[in-house]
Parts: C-alpha cells; structure tokens; sequence
C-alpha cells in the first residue's frame, strides 16, 4: 500500500547513522552493533533513508510505524475532492426549450462540483455552419456566468465544437458583527 522500508536483517548497508526512539541522534556504528541495540530496547531497525550516505535508520515499533503511515494515507485521500468531467451533448438546431433544459442541467452538474464539456455535434452539411455552435456555446456561457468560468474556450474537434466550464468557488457572504447594547 505504501513506501516499502528495509527492517533489522534486511538492511544491506555496512554502516548506518542511528536515530534513537525519542528522535536523538545515537550517532554512526556498524549495521550489526545497530541491529544489537535495537533488539535491547526490543524494537526494530528500520531504514529511513536509504539514498544518503551512511544510510539513516530509526528505531521503533515497526507494526506501530506502518499503522500510523497508513493512517496518514487515508487522511490524505479523505481530504483530496473528486472532480468529474461530464458531458452534455447538444445540436445547432436545438430548440430553445430543449436548450434551457440542457442549460439547467449544466448548472445543476456545476453546483455538484463537477467540470462540465458542453459538445454541439454537427452532422452532414451542418458542419458548414460552425458559427451557430459557437453562437450556442457562448449563450450556455452566458446563461451560468455567475456559476461558472469558461476553462476552456469553444474549439472544434473534428465534427464537433466543445467547450469546457468549470465551477466557480462558492464565495461565503461576510458575517457582519453586530454590536449589543447591554442596558444598564
């Protein structure tokens, strides 16, 4: 799941640079004197760093170690957000009620956090007329100005013109405090 360290007996290095339970430093001594000692205060020699010279290594509970670093590594992926392209197709002769449907649908897509791609697919001699899927794209655009930033122009894409929104930071309105007049 995570980074693999070199424990007691594993570790290759002749020498190493000792770090005490506490975070002291116990100095540089051969890897078996090290070995040795960890098993005197009975936990484990484990290896750091292993990319400097002599390599640092630690001693600690190890099953307690890679508890705690997995522990950390779930923390992180909790906090990280999940953004989702979505598509919302459409075509140059879209009627206008299907429009503002398509355009509410984008909004709703934006308030979930997601970045939306919004395609006008042209067919046959459609392609001809490529200012009315730009003419489109920029009325979506318009429509969720508040809601949404343009990340990405209308560009074609072989028969289609798409262009991509991406949500803006909800802006929390500033709490104004209010002073309270004690009577006395």
């Amino acid at each position: 799941m995570g980074k693999q360290y070199r424990i007691n007996g594993m570790i290759r290095a002749r020498e190493v640079r000792v770090v005490g339970e506490a975070g002291e430093q116990l100095g540089v001594m051969p890897t078996s004197e090290a070995i040795n000692l960890a098993q005197e205060h009975e936990v484990d020699l484990v290896e750091v760093a292993p990319t400097v010279e002599p390599p640092v290594c630690r001693l600690l509970d190890y099953g307690k170690f890679k508890y705690e670093q997995q522990k950390k590594e779930r923390e992180t992926h909790k906090r990280q957000a999940i953004v989702s392209v979505r598509q919302v197709r459409m075509r140059p002769k879209t009627g206008q009620h299907d429009l503002d449907f398509k355009t509410a649908l984008v909004g709703k897509l934006l308030d979930k956090g997601n970045k939306v791609k919004v395609l006008v697919l042209f067919r046959g001699r459609e392609i001809s007329h490529a200012q009315l899927g730009k003419e489109l794209l920029d009325n979506v655009a318009t429509a969720l100005a508040e809601k949404a930033s343009v990340e990405r122009s209308a560009s074609m894409e072989g028969r289609s013109m798409s262009m991509i929104l991406s949500p803006t930071p909800a802006k929390k309105p500033k709490k104004e405090k209010t002073k309270e007049v004690a009577d006395a």
